[in-house]
């Protein structure tokens, strides 16, 4: 990297793009780079000093080629002008799982993997170690609530990384993890794998770039072929687990329970994060701290003041009588999760959901999966299908969802129609969920619940 002093990124908004650009802006690097769309995030790297336009714009890349790198996301169409110039004049272009790699054979790395639950348990990760002796720097895959970033900058002295090791298009089959995390190996991302069994199999090719000396962490319902590192199990209830929570109780707004480990049992932990599946994330990620250096102390009087990730299980709105929760769930075990959580956080509460499917080929595969799990709402507002980089597909719409859906209620609408519809609905609890624009309905929804609810 010290050949570079521009890195201009094609697609600078994105999650993990982004906090990409911020390691380099803060490394003293120029940076700069194009998005389509004007967004929070963007507007956020602005104010910190990273230049970005929202056209395509080919005469604004820098124009020294030695020194300057470009940073690419898997999700830029390739006809995109920039796109063509750079590879046309020989500018050097890497991937962004390419740069993350470089920087992780520079670190004693923790990669959290796994279908699901990856986001949080790296920002709960992050959060204890950030917070411990041991100290790290992090690249997430959200906002941190506690940092309003997805990028730590890291503590002085410490070697340690945490980065979310992303399964989209085998990125994190360049990282070079001490110490991998995996959360779960559901199908996903079909349009790159093709099916279930390439999906395990990449997850183990994965696991297996750990070394001998590190450690590889994994839920306890998944078989492990990892043969190097040392393996340990995790679970929420699960006695025969390594790393298991028992005696949980809903107490003052949050749980209290103990965690059980090979090194001993932390008692009487305090988490008020909402949802028992984020109180196994808990459990996942205080097993990754204890393993690289943090102590039982520190983690007992780290995790109680935890927040969370934004669009994580996220209240927007609260007022005693109705609820507002947004969460990012975007594949049939993520919704599960997030309205069993909801169902058991809040009994008896009629719930209304509002949900956009992502992709195509995503809603083509689980179509069934979405309509079984939602289901579980009592009035569903099903919005069109956010194509993100895809293209249509003939026969896939949200009609696929909408036909297997068994809600009591249901409407098919677009997005713009989504505050209006809200005055015919009744409910106790209303949840937005889905991984596209959904959020820009966040704050009009928060506006409307204020001056109506």
């Amino acid at each position: 990297m010290e050949n570079y002093r521009h890195i201009y990124f094609i697609g600078v908004g994105g999650i993990g793009m982004s906090a990409v650009a911020r390691y380099f802006n803060h490394s003293g690097f120029k940076v700069s780079g194009y998005d389509r769309t004007e967004t929070e995030l963007t507007r956020t790297l602005v104010s910190e000093g990273i230049d970005i336009h929202y056209h395509d714009a080919p005469e604004l890349i820098p124009t020294d080629i030695k020194s300057t790198l470009v940073v690419l996301t898997p999700a830029i169409p390739q006809e995109l002008g920039e796109l063509v110039k750079v590879r046309e004049k020989g500018y050097k272009i890497m991937k962004r799982a390419e740069v993350l790699g470089l920087i992780s054979e520079t670190k004693n790395c923790i990669g959290i993997a796994g279908t699901h639950g990856k986001t949080s348990i790296t920002t709960l990760t992050s959060f204890i170690m950030h917070h411990s002796a041991v100290g790290c720097t992090a690249f997430l895959g959200g906002i941190s609530k506690d940092y309003g970033t997805n990028y730590l900058l890291p503590n002085e002295g410490s070697d340690v990384m945490v980065v979310e090791a992303d399964e989209f298009d085998r990125s994190f089959m360049q990282l070079s993890p001490n110490t991998a995390l995996l959360t779960s190996t559901d199908a996903d991302h079909l349009d790159i794998y093709g099916d279930d069994a390439s999906i395990k199999v990449t997850f183990d090719a994965y696991l297996n770039l750990v070394p001998e000396d590190g450690y590889v962490v994994h839920k306890k319902d998944i078989e492990i072929k990892n043969k190097d590192a040392t393996c340990f199990s995790y679970a929420l209830e699960d006695k025969s687990a390594d790393f298991f929570a028992s005696d949980i109780r809903v107490e003052n707004g949050g749980y209290t329970f103990d965690i059980h480990t090979p090194m001993g049992s932390i008692k009487e932990c305090r988490f008020t994060y909402p949802g028992k599946v984020n109180l196994e994330n808990c459990v996942g990620a205080v097993a990754v701290s204890l393993l690289n250096g943090v102590t039982a102390e520190e983690i007992k009087s780290i995790i109680p003041s935890y927040q969370g990730v934004k669009r994580r299980f996220d209240v927007q709105f609260d007022n005693g009588k109705i609820k507002y929760i947004d969460d990012y769930a975007h594949h049939p075990t993520e919704i599960n999760a997030t309205l069993d959580s909801i169902k058991a956080l809040y009994p008896g509460k009629k719930v209304t959901g509002i949900f956009q499917p992502h992709l195509f080929s995503r809603t083509k595969d689980f179509y069934k999966g979405f309509g079984e799990s939602l289901s579980k709402l009592d009035s569903l507002i099903l919005l069109d299908i956010y194509p993100a980089r895809e293209k249509p597909m003939e026969g896939v719409t949200s009609e696929l969802i909408y036909q297997h859906c068994n809600a009591t209620k249901k409407v098919l609408i677009s997005k713009n129609e989504a505050i209006s519809l809200l005055d015919s609905e009744q409910f106790d609890i209303l949840v937005t969920i889905g991984a596209g624009d959904i959020d820009t309905l966040v704050k009009p929804i928060r506006e409307y619940l204020a001056k109506n609810a």
